[in-house]
């Protein structure tokens, strides 16, 4: 059975860390957590986004980095498929929104650089919903260093998530891209809406693993 990598992407606060942990163990794939508590930028990113926005996405990158290259000796090469909460290609989403002029072409460089050779996705589960929602979520989450989130750099991030997603699945018509507008969907607390989600994803998962329905 061929092994493969599921990133589960999407705005702040929707649910991707909650739907990976699901999928993990609906379909026996490894688990892989981004780093975000570890990240000593965030809480001052929050309070001044321009001040520290190269420190944070430098720090993200690195780690997510180093994450990538231990699941594909640990897990895929040997035959464990994964699934993510998280897809590297969301540092450069975040840093053109974020970096200034002077700073987004040397990430921009760096970020080539490194992962030019790590694993890519053999399926994204994208997450999407209004500003509405996904602020309401955050809320209920009451992480500290959100507390202070602004509602217009949220907007904008779930409107460059948009752009984003469409031009990935123009530039890569062979990576399958499930998306779940989540507006109408809560996984975390409807057990109806969490299997609906799953059936979706297992079909994909069981073609992309190149099992067969027995007779």
């Amino acid at each position: 059975m061929k092994s493969i990598l599921v990133t589960v992407e999407g705005p702040i606060g929707i649910g991707k860390t909650s739907l990976a942990r699901e999928l993990s163990q609906a379909f026996s794939l490894e688990l892989l957590e981004e780093i975000v508590y570890e990240n000593p930028f965030l809480g001052k990113f929050y309070e001044n986004v321009a001040e520290w926005s190269f420190q944070l996405e430098m720090f993200f990158l690195c780690n997510r980095y180093k994450q990538l290259q231990d699941i594909h000796t640990d897990y895929l090469r040997q035959g464990i498929s994964v699934v993510s909460d998280y897809n590297i290609f969301k540092n450069t989403i975040f840093a053109r929104r974020t970096l200034s002029e002077e700073n987004l072409p040397k990430y921009l460089k760096i970020y080539d650089i490194l992962t030019e050779d790590v694993p890519q996705a053999d399926l994204v589960v994208y997450l999407t919903a209004s500003l509405d929602t996904v602020m309401r979520r955050i809320a209920m989450r009451d992480r500290e260093f959100e507390r202070n989130m602004d509602v217009a750099y949220m907007e904008q991030l779930i409107a460059d998530y948009e752009a984003f997603m469409e031009a990935f699945e123009q530039k890569h018509p062979d990576i399958p891209v499930l998306k779940f507008n989540c507006d109408n969907l809560d996984f975390v607390h409807r057990a109806e809406d969490l299997q609906h989600v799953l059936g979706q994803i297992e079909q994909r998962i069981r073609e992309l693993r190149g099992e067969t329905d027995k007779p």
